[in-house]
């Protein structure tokens, strides 16, 4: 069975060694001086959201430009295993702290075709993210602590590894509490460009929306 036959089938896939760590560590401190240097340290970028117990800190491209490099770069290769045409909507990074989880939900339009990359472990302890295997055609709005009846499959990924995912109809989360004592993410998001959420690509995320009075 082919990647994009697995990723049709159950909503999700693994993309093991999708970049070399040392790359993503390399961007994970330029980041970190570019915006010290800027006057905007990264613990600057709290963020809070019912989808964590405690406070993660969220960059988001439209905040660092040097992060549209993944999501541009990357859309051929996602494409390829997704079987369609794509088109970048948005992308982000997210720290986490130890003992912290990401409860179950969907996500919006704009992540009709998701990717979560892992940057960095501050322990070099596999991290599991797990997706709903049967799909659901209206995206769910509800967060929750775990999956309920509904079956599911969990992918423990190591610094460079990716998981592919329907993000709007596969609900998806991180069970188990972190066990590092932090974690560095990349989150990337298509939409199909013949597809019904056309209209969310090259998004933004409402913060930047906000800020321009839009």
């Amino acid at each position: 069975m082919t990647l994009s036959e697995r990723y049709h089938r159950d909503g999700h896939v693994g993309l093991p060694h999708l970049f070399v760590p040392e790359v993503l560590l390399a961007f994970y401190r330029m980041m970190q001086a570019d915006l010290q240097a800027a006057g905007r340290p990264l613990q600057s970028f709290t963020a809070r959201g019912p989808l964590l117990r405690q406070p993660a800190i969220e960059v988001y491209a439209f905040q660092y430009a040097p992060m549209l490099t993944f999501l541009w770069g990357l859309t051929p290769r996602v494409a390829e295993v997704v079987g369609c045409e794509l088109l970048p909507t948005y992308a982000y990074f997210r720290a986490y702290q130890q003992g912290d989880v990401c409860r179950v939900h969907s996500d919006r339009q704009a992540c009709e075709h998701s990717l979560s990359l892992t940057i960095a472990y501050g322990d070099d302890r596999p991290w599991a993210l797990s997706v709903a295997t049967e799909r659901s055609e209206v995206p769910q709005p509800q967060v929750s602590d775990d999956f309920g009846t509904q079956p599911y499959a969990s992918v423990a990924m190591q610094p460079g590894d990716g998981v592919l995912y329907q993000g709007t109809h596969h609900r998806h989360g991180r069970l188990e509490a972190n066990p590092n004592s932090w974690s560095a993410h990349l989150f990337l998001h298509w939409v199909e460009k013949d597809g019904r959420y056309r209209d969310q690509a090259f998004d933004r995320p409402a913060q930047a929306r906000a800020a321009q009075g839009r």
